[in-house]
């Protein structure tokens, strides 16, 4: 069974098909609160849930609210924008894509300006994976090319931006390299919020409300990873993959320097027992099958039918 947005526990959403179909050519429907809506001719759903999420701030202004959007312009298939020329490269494309999801966030920003919100609301703005192939060459840092894209167990499959705004509370134009993963966001959501965490639960999650603050607080020392049956863990400086490959990530997200596994470097020795550990707490599991051999059953299937 597949749990929407309501199950979760969400008051009010809207939810579309899928990545890329934003469209009348590519989907005639979107739903809001579970009800379904047509997708008229000329309509762009990434501006229809705009318009949906200025309308609950507006009405939820003058009470505590918690919004999640989940902005998907730059996850394939990549289409173009109101904003896109004809005949715009598939490199254009994402450029534009890109710029179009910049553009609705300094209008998010804007709206919360004009609702005098700005001063006390939180905004995270964070990726849910690595680049893709098709926008690898884009996804620089510093101008430079990272180690690995989406799907891969290097750090550009993992590491993404979070970008943390709230004017008044969070230092402006600091950079904070505590490690932190999507887990994190439970405990500083509950923190910040005064909600209890439950109990009696084991929970893989740190809040960093402090740092949110400005404050040191108490950083995760791990991080753990997992694809498809491949895993690791890493610290501030290695990693350790569950094929008992070490490396020192002194020079990532750019290079991920393999550790010999003899070597007797003290801080390399000790992290490999540590990070061992994690791993053997978080065994992962089976990986998916084969994508030849599924997409091979699926047309046998067909034959049959």
């Amino acid at each position: 069974m597949c749990f929407g947005p309501g199950e979760w526990g969400f008051d009010e959403y809207l939810v579309f098909p899928g990545s890329g179909r934003y469209y009348r050519q590519q989907t005639t429907h979107y739903r809001v609160n579970g009800e379904q809506k047509e997708l008229l001719e000329g309509q762009y759903l990434p501006d229809i849930m705009h318009d949906f999420i200025v309308k609950f701030l507006d009405r939820h202004k003058d009470q505590p609210f918690f919004l999640y959007y989940p902005m998907s312009h730059v996850h394939g298939p990549i289409v173009p924008t109101p904003d896109s020329k004809p005949g715009a490269d598939a490199g254009q494309l994402y450029r534009d894509n890109v710029e179009y999801m910049d553009k609705l966030v300094g209008k998010l920003m804007a709206e919360l300006d004009r609702l005098h919100l700005r001063e006390k609301t939180l905004v995270i703005f964070a990726g849910d994976n690595g680049t893709a192939r098709f926008g690898v060459k884009a996804a620089t840092v510093n101008g430079r090319s990272i180690s690995g894209q989406k799907a891969t167990m290097l750090e550009g499959g993992s590491r993404v931006p979070l970008v943390v705004n709230w004017p008044g509370v969070t230092p402006a134009g600091k950079v904070n390299r505590d490690l932190v993963d999507f887990s994190d966001f439970f405990a500083t959501f509950a923190e910040l919020g005064g909600a209890p965490l439950p109990e009696g639960v084991k929970l893989d999650s740190h809040s960093f409300a402090a740092q949110i603050k400005g404050g040191q607080g108490t950083p995760r020392q791990w991080v753990y990873v997992e694809l498809n049956g491949k895993s690791y863990a890493r610290d501030a400086r290695f990693k350790l993959t569950n094929r008992g490959e070490l490396f020192d990530l002194s020079e990532a997200p750019y290079k991920e320097i393999p550790v010999a596994s003899d070597t007797t470097d003290s801080a390399a020795v000790a992290a490999r027992k540590q990070l061992q550990k994690v791993l053997d707490d978080h065994p992962a599991a089976p990986g998916g099958p084969n994508k030849k051999a599924a997409k091979a059953a699926r047309k046998k299937a067909r034959r049959q039918s």
